[in-house]
């Protein structure tokens, strides 16, 4: 053996050994303190713009349900313009009718008269 152990060197060896795992375990303590701070931030940051994504959906959905209405209201008004015009159509139709019929009936009127003045003398 080669003389006496020196327990106080040891023990002050073993010291600044826990001393160093405490320096370096607090360290990583930090730091992920840090990191969870950090990730609470960028939660809170996405929790921030998912409520305005999702208020300017609303908005969105919104509009986008007027326009639904402005659009079948305007069908409506369509189907009602259709019907009209196709009852201006009919009633055209008709005049025409009656226009050849007039048209029809004067020139029977005028033959008849021809046929009178002729048949007289």
């Amino acid at each position: 053996m080669s003389g006496p152990y020196n327990w106080q060197k040891s023990t002050e060896r073993q010291n600044t050994t826990q001393s160093q795992l405490v320096a370096n375990s607090y360290d990583i303590l930090e730091r992920s303190s840090a990191s969870i701070q950090r990730s609470n931030q960028v939660a809170i940051e996405t929790e921030q713009i998912g409520t305005e994504v999702l208020s300017e959906l609303n908005e969105q959905r919104e509009s986008l349900l007027r326009s639904t209405r402005r659009l079948q209201d305007a069908d409506a008004d369509i189907v009602q313009s259709g019907s009209v015009i196709k009852k201006l159509r009919r009633e055209v139709l008709y005049n025409k009718l009656i226009l050849v019929v007039i048209i029809i009936l004067e020139m029977c009127i005028l033959a008849g008269l021809i046929v009178l003045k002729f048949v007289r003398f």
